[in-house]
């Protein structure tokens, strides 16, 4: 039974024009254009999802996706690209660099977009992500940080911001293909465009 017909055995059989449910996950945001954050979707929020029309999603967990994740990505034809990066957790979990240049070339490849990022809850390893892709677009430090701990609330990790801050986007550009980065002006001088 779809929400119309819901909504019609409601009304009396009368069918009424009540949207389906849109519910985005936790922490969702949009990082730039055609780059959305957020927690590890679930089963209630695929029709916000469908909605955003992705092509890509990009997660950062270790475990195996989950059937019915992997059943709404082929329904949609939604690539899936997975870079599992433990949580940085003082003090023996560091956070690879090769995975993170790896990811930003995903993220930086606008063949990919829309496309979404998320870890579990979306904040460490994901603002971790975000914060190395705002390396690139030039923000400072300051706003880096201010928007990493704004998702992580209440538990922002110093080990994730001082990875951020030692984080050489030099690396990233050697793996980025600059033929097909995004067309934002912050990128476009650093890349060698």
């Amino acid at each position: 039974m779809d929400t119309m017909d819901i909504n019609a055995s409601l009304n009396g059989g009368e069918s009424s024009s009540y949207p389906e449910d849109l519910c985005p996950p936790d922490n969702f945001n949009m990082v730039s254009t055609w780059i959305y954050r957020s927690s590890f979707p679930k089963k209630k929020n695929f029709s916000f999802l469908k909605k955003l029309g992705l092509k890509s999603i990009l997660t950062l967990i270790l475990e195996d996706y989950p059937d019915q994740n992997m059943k709404f990505l082929k329904e949609n034809k939604i690539t899936l690209f997975q870079f599992g990066i433990a949580g940085n957790k003082e003090p023996f979990v560091q956070i690879p660099d090769d995975k993170i240049c790896a990811a930003l070339a995903v993220l930086l490849d606008r063949r990919n977009h829309p496309i979404l990022i998320h870890c579990n809850k979306g904040k460490h390893r994901t603002g971790c992500l975000i914060g190395c892709l705002r390396k690139l677009q030039q923000w400072s430090h300051t706003s880096i940080f201010d928007e990493y701990r704004r998702f992580s609330h209440p538990k922002s990790r110093s080990m994730d911001q001082q990875f951020i801050e030692l984080f050489d986007g030099r690396e990233a550009w050697k793996v980025i293909d600059s033929k097909w980065i995004p067309d934002w002006k912050t990128l476009g001088h650093h890349a060698g465009v």
